[in-house]
């Protein structure tokens, strides 16, 4: 099997599990402990959940600690183009050879028993971890955060985001009960840094790290972020930074350099690696200007944007940000999964966007059928019409109004068949 790629190992761990979301660590465990428990052998580790921001936050934070000449170990999920974003070495996308070497190493030692795609996946990105010298690693939870398969590490500092209402069928469907998963990731004596909160969610944090004697870094309390004359304020107990805005675009992108900015100054990290957070951090999908590819020849003067946020906060975060860009005639391309709350996405758009053609999400089992998310979008007052793929959406809309800005939107694997296609 070690002369077969990446893909084809892949492949083959999707047919380990029947479910491919059963949260349990129990599996997680069995493995990490026939690899040798690569798990308590990282580099000093910030662990970060939240519903909406984790991975914008990581990319901010990474982009900080690299400024002090730092090695940096990263973990995302789900990749967009390719798996191998998932998972960066010392700063470095893992490379094919070391990929496909350490699934195969994690195929064997599993031995054929019952793993999800996403447990096995993790247990080899912390064995490449492991492997590698670094000075930090950064883990995103997948979902949730107590059985996530992250969350089997001993980090320096943990992190939650906002949270908001999402994956109500596995992490309840309330926002206290989704509060309670993402707390989770809390562990005894480890400084937690939380992101702005709905009192609901934040009395449950609290309340865990409370019992957990964690020190809670709190937006609102501890650290505070806003803008001022088109720069970041952000003022704690150690002083004030005046800042460059971050280089991701959105208010919602200033909570999150709060939080990141909270987790480098407890780190250690000086004035000018925290401008480097602001400045450097890139983050695909996330309000993404697509000026290159196909697509934009296609439409030359339309203004391409590229979005993967698909819950209502997201929804509302983009909204927001629209409102802020030059006027100009705006029309969506729109794609879901069936698991997402579509009319809460779509609800706050329909106020910013002047029209929408919905697609069908290509080769991904769970997608909304367009005409779907098109009915979706008529019952909050958005114009709606579907096409085959989204070049004929594109088409659709450069028809009638040549210079339209365009925003391709509503999932990350959309966004991802979006991005192999445009390269």
């Amino acid at each position: 099997m070690a002369a077969q790629n990446s893909d084809v190992i892949l492949e083959r761990m999707m047919t380990l599990h029947p479910k491919i979301i059963d949260l349990t660590l129990d599996r997680v465990w069995r493995l990490l402990e026939a690899l040798g428990n690569p798990q308590e052998q990282l580099p000093p580790v910030v662990h970060i959940a939240g519903t909406n921001g984790k991975g914008s936050t990581q990319a901010m934070i990474r982009a900080g600690l690299e400024a002090m000449n730092a090695k940096v170990h990263a973990y995302t999920s789900p990749h967009l183009a390719r798996f191998h974003e998932r998972i960066r070495l010392a700063g470095e996308l893992i490379t094919e050879e070391h990929l496909t070497k350490i699934l195969d190493e994690c195929y064997a030692k599993n031995g054929g028993i019952d793993i999800t795609y996403f447990e096995i996946t993790t247990c080899a990105a912390l064995l490449a971890f492991a492997r590698t010298p670094a000075d930090y690693t950064l883990l995103e939870v997948g979902l949730g955060g107590r059985l996530d398969a992250t969350n089997v590490v001993d980090p320096k500092l943990t992190v939650i985001t906002p949270v908001s209402i999402d994956h109500e069928q596995f992490l309840g469907n309330t926002l206290a009960k989704i509060a309670g998963e993402k707390a989770g990731i809390i562990k005894r004596g480890v400084p937690v840094v939380v992101g702005p909160q709905k009192d609901e969610a934040l009395e449950v944090i609290e309340n865990t790290a409370m019992r957990l004697g964690a020190a809670v870094l709190a937006y609102g309390q501890h650290w505070h972020v806003t803008t001022e004359r088109d720069r970041l304020i952000y003022q704690d107990e150690n002083g004030l930074l005046d800042l460059p805005m971050p280089a991701l675009m959105g208010h919602h992108q200033v909570l999150n350099a709060g939080a990141a900015l909270a987790s480098l100054r407890y780190l250690g990290a000086d004035e000018a690696a925290c401008e480097a957070a602001m400045v450097n951090a890139s983050w695909p999908a996330r309000m993404q200007r697509l000026k290159s590819g196909p697509l934009a020849e296609q439409a030359p003067d339309a203004e391409l944007w590229l979005d993967g946020g698909h819950n209502a906060a997201a929804g509302e975060a983009l909204a927001a940000l629209l409102e802020t860009l030059p006027k100009r005639t705006t029309h969506m391309i729109c794609g879901m999964l069936n698991t997402k709350d579509v009319t809460g996405y779509l609800k706050p758009l329909a106020g910013v966007a002047d029209g929408l053609v919905a697609v069908t999400i290509p080769g991904e089992a769970n997608t909304l059928p367009a005409e779907d998310t098109a009915q979706a979008a008529e019952t909050v007052g958005l114009k709606a019409r579907v096409a085959k793929d989204v070049r004929e959406a594109l088409r659709q809309i450069t028809q009638d109004t040549p210079n339209a800005r365009v925003l391709i939107c509503g999932s990350l694997y959309l966004a991802g068949a979006i991005l192999r296609e445009n390269e």
